[in-house]
């Protein structure tokens, strides 16, 4: 930035589409910097409901798009509820297994009465259908815009649990951050999705508890995987940490 951080400069690229990590890389922040600034100055997204008839009838729908305005019309939802992170853009060669997972979640949620809040910034899924889950948020699948949701939907301090299992490695990498602030994963917990992950923690964990696996080895460069790939003899499979599909 050519000019101090200020309130309405903040404001100004909040409003733009600036995330809070661009803004900290101009102004020579961490993102997490940025983040608090704006809550000191009361910087923060409200929610805006999808007008689903253009204004030509009256529509209320629970889908909601954040905007740095004044008006929130996404008061937080009553009762118990949970939040479902899914799989964003569906990439040539995947199925659709993931969105199909996320869409029962919310169902099953709703079946033992808690509320389902979806969150998604694929228009063209099932999961973002009107009926699917109690609320649904258009946002993009980042820390910041997930963080802001769970704000958002906090009541009495305490922010909504979230499942991030079942919408690929999108909200899986999510894991670490929401952990990191003490916010609150359904199901497996963070150490157990890291150890799931990652291939040397994971054989480590199968040799304590005595499991058969077959033989493997890390490696980091391509002269380490020919050299494991001699030792052990072809043919091998090769598959990459924190990658759930193996890309």
């Amino acid at each position: 930035l050519s000019e101090p951080l200020r309130p309405d400069l903040l404001r100004e690229a909040k409003r733009l589409g600036f995330s809070d990590e661009q803004v900290g890389t101009l102004a020579d922040r961490l993102p997490e910097q940025v983040r608090q600034i704006r809550h000191e100055w009361q910087i923060r997204p409200v929610y805006k409901m999808v007008d689903t008839c253009a204004a030509e009838f009256d529509a209320e729908t629970p889908y909601f798009y954040s905007a740095y305005e004044t008006e929130n019309e996404a008061e937080p939802l009553t009762g118990k509820k949970a939040v479902v992170i899914s799989s964003g853009p569906i990439r040539i060669g995947q199925g659709i297994e993931f969105d199909y997972c996320c869409v029962h979640s919310a169902w099953a949620l709703q079946e033992a009465g808690i509320k389902s809040i979806l969150v998604n910034s694929n228009p063209e899924t099932v999961s973002t259908d009107f009926d699917t889950s109690n609320r649904l948020y258009f946002e993009a699948l980042d820390e910041e815009s997930i963080r802001d949701i769970l704000e958002n939907e906090s009541s009495n301090g305490s922010a909504p649990a979230s499942i991030v299992q079942l919408g690929g490695q999108t909200p899986i990498n999510l894991v670490g951050p929401l952990a990191r602030n003490n916010l609150p994963i359904l199901g497996s917990s963070a150490e157990a999705i890291d150890i799931a992950e990652d291939r040397h923690r994971f054989e480590d964990f199968l040799d304590r508890l005595g499991i058969p696996q077959p033989p493997g080895a890390g490696v980091t460069s391509t002269e380490e995987a020919v050299n494991v790939a001699r030792n052990l003899d072809y043919p091998v499979l090769v598959r990459p940490s924190y990658v759930l599909g193996g890309r």
